[in-house]
């Protein structure tokens, strides 16, 4: 039984005072309006109108239930037409996730941007750089890095990526340049803590013509969040392994030297993801599109090759 439609029936029935108009009203046949009041009676397990030749009112019972079925049919209505309305135009409160690197240095020179043209978007936004399970943690868009397989996500991949072995000119000057990926055990490197394991991640190089190889190193210092293991590679203190996302424009302008570039090979892409229930509405739209903008803006003034997918 479509209770909801049951109850629309039974409204619009008690209302007009006749079956026949009702069904006229709600574009159906006059049995069809019967049946629906008809099950609904019996799921309820009472009469709600009583029925002669000549009219049809309200028991005492259908009185009370009424009252009910309108505030319930009026909140359904509320609800389709906020819905319709923020479909068409971006409003409400809207729960990011970002990654702190992409927050801090990328993010937040553009949200000025945002709220003038998005007035009505309230955003809170939080920064960090594990997996969020954006059901659980109540969020309603994600930007991540890696291949996303759930079905119940949208994944739009903004762009991809290249692993960039890098360290600052100050290193290479008292340590010397690594030739091969095997050298690297001689050198002072800089690890990142992956959030699942709160292990360092494998460093990955190119092998032959498509392969490619996992380097387990030991590593002088270690980092859960980019932006730490990035300075500090700024600084001299050893060398690092990261997306060009985050170092393309460092490398462009000198602060750090790529090394092993021979044996640079394909990163993880980034993605905003958002639920597949929330894919048409509008304040997520605009921040899904807003979010590429800004990789597009980056990655022009850093001079890193677009390979958006």
């Amino acid at each position: 039984m479509d209770q909801l439609q049951g109850m629309r029936v039974f409204a619009r029935v008690a209302e007009l005072g006749s079956f026949a108009r009702a069904a006229n009203d709600l574009d159906m046949s006059r049995a069809m309006a019967s049946s629906y009041v008809a099950q609904l009676e019996k799921h309820l397990g009472t009469r709600l109108l009583h029925r002669t030749t000549r009219k049809v009112t309200v028991s005492p019972e259908g009185a009370v239930y009424l009252e009910r079925c309108k505030r319930i049919l009026d909140e359904v209505q509320a609800a389709d037409d906020e819905m319709r309305h923020a479909r068409a135009r971006p409003q409400g409160k809207l729960r990011v996730d970002v990654p702190v690197a992409f927050g801090r240095y990328l993010l937040m020179p553009a949200l000025p941007a945002f709220t003038e043209r998005y007035p009505d978007v309230a955003l809170e936004v939080r920064f960090n750089d594990r997996f969020v399970d954006l059901a659980a943690e109540h969020i309603d868009v994600v930007l991540r890095s890696g291949e996303i397989r759930s079905p119940d996500l949208i994944a739009r991949r903004i762009t991809s990526s290249r692993l960039v072995t890098c360290a600052a000119p100050s290193y290479i000057a008292r340590h010397g340049m690594p030739q091969t990926p095997g050298d690297l055990r001689q050198h002072r490197t800089i690890g990142f803590l992956r959030a699942d394991t709160s292990r360092p991640s494998e460093w990955k190089f190119k092998q032959g013509r498509d392969g490619t190889q996992k380097l387990k190193l030991s590593f002088a210092l270690s980092f859960n969040t980019s932006e730490p293991m990035v300075m500090s590679a700024y600084e001299g203190q050893g060398i690092i392994q990261t997306t060009d996302l985050l170092l393309g424009r460092a490398i462009a302008e000198g602060r750090v030297i790529e090394i092993l570039k021979e044996y640079s090979c394909e990163g993880p892409p980034l993605s905003v993801v958002y639920p597949r229930a929330t894919q048409h509405l509008a304040k997520v739209r605009v921040f899904a599109e807003f979010a590429a903008e800004i990789m597009r803006k980056y990655q022009a003034r850093a001079r890193i090759p677009s390979i958006e997918r």
